[in-house]
């Protein structure tokens, strides 16, 4: 049997990452993944694949409605090869995993192939190609996340299917009707109505993205109310039937109405929930919680003091960086380090276009803590960089603390919002105030302006080109 300081159950961004500080810091490390690629759900069926059909699709609807305002004419009719998209998205998969192969040997991880099963509190037993046993001083649980669904639907996988099966599609929908308005619903039905097919979103709430600031919703909404999607809010979904290939979903309005949708494809897009299956955690003494996450303390230990557990299974957003971040703690935590994480820190980004960021204090949370605050909100459309990108939805928004000045919450949507986010996280990790901000210098012309700019209307109402 095979002994080691460390092993890691799941090679998601927080297994991996974990076991590549783990190696770095000296430990003797091994990592079991149960499927025959690395990366877990993140590099193989969500982040990766996701953000390669949503840039696929972004230049198709660039060449079709835009290219021509720009001067540039293409003869004959531009088509969709969704089978050669499909296979561009799995050969940028392919290359993320091989990368993390690569990453596995260079920092001499041992990798087993196989599902990882508690014993006890140090021994595993890894069932599948690699089968074995063995024994580990420390674990890191990293087991991740699966799709949710509603308990009267039954997924199939053709008609009725999760976000798994929408990455992978023989054809374009005619009809795609998306139950759930949350960040994989949106960046999917994006991809495909992008691509054709008329999208209803039928969402349980009165707004999409219901967790993000009001203000990020209601604008993200209206992008896709003027790409002629259904945004049906404020709906329950009671039932989901399958006929043939016709998918009716019926549901009650908030008049207490029964409408019905009906759609060739039906994505399931209700969430995640935290995935232990076959872990048989009681055998080492870890608790999971009644929400199927693994319990831990602040140092993400669990019940079992030698045990520990990061990312889509404990508690907490769902976020890759997150899984990341508690997988480089746990492991700087075994080394006896001190490391830190401020979890009102770990931004949240939606990758529709115009794009969506958040990190920090919403103003419906600094309402409800009676925080007394300020606002500075820019347009993308009043920036030059913007306009002569054609890319002018959306704004930045940022909360500041009334007497101190101290930056509590930035919101953004708009073109590269994804990228221009990680200036409010540093700025915020080192408690700038909106006028710290509004002082450094932004090149122009740049996207990056709009956080300036927004930094200065909150600073005594001071933008400049607005």
């Amino acid at each position: 049997m095979k002994s080691y300081d460390v092993a890691i159950i799941g090679s998601g961004p927080g297994g991996y990452v974990a076991a590549i500080r783990c190696a770095q810091l000296g430990m003797k490390t091994a990592l079991i993944e149960k499927y025959s690629t690395l990366g877990g759900t993140c590099l193989n069926v969500g982040c990766i694949p996701s953000k390669a059909l949503l840039s696929s699709s972004h230049h198709y609807e660039e060449a079709t409605k835009h290219f021509e305002e720009h001067g540039i004419e293409i003869p004959g009719e531009i088509k969709v090869n969704l089978e050669k998209m499909i296979a561009r998205k799995q050969a940028v998969v392919d290359q993320t995993t091989a990368g993390i192969d690569f990453l596995m040997k260079k920092n001499k991880i041992d990798v087993y192939e196989g599902l990882g099963s508690f014993i006890d509190a140090t021994h595993i037993k890894i069932d599948g190609k690699d089968a074995s046993e063995i024994e580990a001083k420390k674990i890191i649980i990293a087991t991740g996340s699966k799709p949710s669904n509603l308990p009267f639907i039954t997924i199939d996988k053709e008609r009725i299917i999760t976000s798994t099966e929408a990455l992978k599609l023989k054809e374009v929908p005619k009809h795609l009707i998306i139950i759930g308005g949350g960040v994989i619903g949106l960046e999917l039905g994006q991809v495909y109505y992008r691509l054709g097919a008329e999208v209803t979103v039928v969402e349980y709430m009165d707004r999409i993205l219901p967790t993000m600031d009001a203000g990020l919703s209601k604008e993200l909404n209206k992008v896709f109310k003027k790409a002629k999607c259904n945004m049906m809010m404020s709906h329950k979904v009671k039932s989901v039937q399958r006929k043939g290939e016709e998918v009716i979903i019926t549901a009650e309005n908030k008049k207490g109405e029964t409408v019905k949708f009906k759609g060739d494809y039906c994505l399931v897009s209700v969430g995640r929930r935290p995935y232990t299956d076959g872990l048989n955690a009681e055998a080492a003494g870890v608790k999971i919680n009644d929400r199927g996450q693994v319990e831990v303390n602040e140092h993400l230990q669990t019940s079992a003091p030698n045990i520990y557990a990061i990312g889509d299974v404990v508690r907490g957003a769902m976020l890759a960086h997150k899984a990341e971040e508690e997988g480089v703690f746990v492991a700087e935590t075994l080394a006896g380090q001190k490391p830190h994480i401020d979890y009102n820190l770990i931004p949240g980004v939606v990758y529709t276009w115009p794009e969506v960021a958040a990190v920090g204090k919403t103003e419906e949370e600094l309402k409800a803590d009676n925080v007394e605050y300020k606002v500075g909100q820019f347009p993308f459309r009043a920036l030059g960089r913007a306009r002569a990108s054609g890319d002018i939805d959306g704004f930045v928004k940022i909360l500041a603390d009334k007497i101190t000045d101290e930056v509590l919450g930035v919101h953004m949507i708009g073109a590269r919002c994804a990228d221009l986010i990680a200036e409010a996280v540093t700025a915020m990790e080192f408690r700038a105030s909106a006028e710290d901000i509004s002082r450094y210098s932004h090149a122009h012309p740049t996207f990056a302006e709009a956080v300036k700019e927004a930094a200065l209307a909150a600073t005594e109402d001071r933008a400049l080109h607005v």
